[in-house]
């Protein structure tokens, strides 16, 4: 996918997954990037907030198959993919910048966690969330067990992320899985209005508190972190390749 950043003048950057009309999906060096720009951008002095859209059909698909096979083969790559979501996952915790997501679409894979791990989530009513890491044959573990618990609780999470069940924007709203909810058209004004709210706002107070709350999810790194080790400690096993295998023949997996 192609990740584009946008200054605006009154202090919101948007960085704009793309390209349009199509899916976006997570390169190689998409991930390396998300891994490193949360800090880049709130690291200048004009950056206030940090809203993450898409121009594409939806708001990201997570990875794209020649990562995932390199994965597979290669325990270089699963070590630099590994330490590069757990930087993700850091990164946009630790940025004092608050950080909304736009959600249109689906989001699966990298883009849930980006989606999820933003402090304001908004998603279109039509939106598809996703968690499909056990159908792939490998544990949920690139943000999941770090944030969705104490986002929708422990039953919810559970369910959703054993089932790889879908749910809707609409819904995710109500579990408490993201912040707000509105008809797709309203999606990206939405967004935006609540950027430039916060922008207007304190950044040492904005960030202050964002600081201070997240201490909650940083309780919860001991289980992100052993989720991270076992879902790629999955991804040099047999269930691994035949989920992707599954996924690239588009049947169900036939796991051992």
């Amino acid at each position: 996918m192609s990740i584009r950043i946008e200054p605006q003048e009154n202090g919101v950057v948007e960085v704009v997954f793309g390209p349009a009309g199509e899916l976006p999906v997570c390169t190689a060096a998409d991930h390396s990037r998300l891994a490193t720009i949360w800090g880049e951008l709130a690291q200048e002095p004009a950056h206030r907030v940090i809203l993450v859209r898409s121009e594409g059909k939806g708001f990201s698909a997570g990875g794209d198959m020649d990562l995932l096979q390199d994965m597979l083969a290669q325990e270089a790559v699963r070590q630099r993919v590994m330490r590069e979501a757990r930087a993700i996952v850091q990164g946009m915790m630790d940025c004092d910048l608050p950080v909304i997501s736009a959600i249109n679409g689906a989001a699966a894979g990298a883009g849930a966690a980006v989606a999820l791990m933003a402090d304001i989530s908004i998603a279109a009513e039509n939106a598809k969330l996703l968690d499909a890491h056990t159908r792939l044959g490998v544990a949920a573990g690139d943000h999941a067990a770090v944030i969705w618990p104490l986002l929708c609780g422990m039953a919810k999470a559970k369910y959703l992320l054993l089932t790889c069940a879908p749910v809707s924007g609409a819904e995710a709203e109500r579990i408490g899985l993201v912040s707000l909810s509105v008809p797709p058209e309203q999606l990206l004004a939405r967004a935006r209005e609540i950027a430039a709210r916060l922008a207007a706002g304190s950044r040492t107070a904005l960030g202050h508190t964002k600081r201070s709350l997240n201490h909650w999810l940083r309780a919860a790194w001991p289980a992100f972190e052993h989720s991270l080790a076992l879902e790629f400690l999955d991804f040099a096993g047999g269930d691994a390749r035949e989920g992707v295998a599954s996924f690239t023949e588009k049947r169900p997996p036939r796991f051992a």
